[in-house]
């Protein structure tokens, strides 16, 4: 039993950093390049990394929210599934 719990967590730790690479990884590249931009044209305006960013991290929900939702959705039902299985 304490070892299904285990792997329980372990699966539920590595869904929550799956499902949060996408948006991460596209923050990210934003960020880098409109911190390269920043740094070329000398301009250092704080607020302006925000905007492209949140854009970014929409656009990336949107195209893999369906592949998030899908795994957040197999994870629940093989969870709920496997509870009999653990008493």
């Amino acid at each position: 039993m304490d070892q299904a719990i285990i792997q329980i967590a372990r699966e539920g730790l590595l869904l929550v950093v799956v499902a949060s690479a996408p948006p991460l990884m596209a923050s990210m590249f934003v960020g880098l390049v409109v911190s390269v931009m920043q740094a070329t044209t000398q301009i250092q305006e704080q607020t302006l990394t925000f905007v492209p960013k949140l854009v970014a991290v929409f656009l990336s929900l949107a195209i893999a929210g369906p592949w998030i939702g899908e795994q957040l959705v197999r994870f629940t039902h093989s969870l709920f599934t496997g509870f009999p299985d653990l008493f």
